[in-house]
């Protein structure tokens, strides 16, 4: 007998989509005061008087993905999101930016390529229930004259349950997510 019954199956999708990462959101762990997840969706965020950071990704340097790791023997499932990306150049603002980046716990937002029926820009939370940490990355300068100087980034968290996606938004991104009001985003 099973524990939990399936409620429905997949067909084939008829449209394409498109991989990668538009913006990443940084929000500090601690300061988001409460987010509402139903249905594997976040319906609200409680932002208090917090700042979601943004960061611009150039074209094909940031992706995610999401392990999914589980034991017979135990009972257990755990999911493992992962965040990667590229910052190009070398700035002392970003060294800096980088290191509290490392110091801190964070909840990272990802807006994808990938879009709803709608046409808006699908967005993802990680991390949401105990945090995204940098965990490993590269500061490189490159060799050669065509070579990239600049920043690899790793972010990693534990998760009891799959990522949740954040909901639609009216006009510009978390314009409905914190109580109908808009999340301040930091550059706007």
């Amino acid at each position: 007998m099973a524990c939990t019954a399936l409620i429905k199956g997949r067909g084939l999708d008829c449209s394409r989509t498109s991989g990668g990462i538009k913006y990443v959101y940084f929000a500090v762990y601690d300061e988001v005061l409460a987010t509402t997840i139903a249905s594997s969706e976040v319906t609200d965020i409680d932002m208090g008087a917090s700042t979601l950071y943004r960061y611009a990704m150039p074209l094909g340097t940031a992706s995610l993905s999401e392990s999914i790791s589980g034991s017979r023997e135990n009972g257990t499932i755990f999911y493992t999101p992962t965040l990667s990306l590229i910052l190009n150049k070398l700035t002392k603002e970003d060294q800096n930016e980088i290191k509290l980046l490392g110091q801190t716990k964070l909840i990272v937002f990802a807006q994808l390529n990938a879009t709803l029926a709608n046409g808006h820009d699908t967005i993802v939370a990680l991390g949401i229930e105990n945090g995204m940490e940098l965990n490993a990355g590269t500061i490189d300068s490159g060799a050669a004259w065509g070579d990239r100087g600049g920043y690899n980034l790793n972010f990693e968290g534990m998760e009891k349950e799959p990522f949740p996606m954040v909901v639609d938004y009216t006009a510009t991104p978390f314009d409905n997510a914190d109580s109908g009001s808009p999340i301040p985003i930091d550059p706007s």
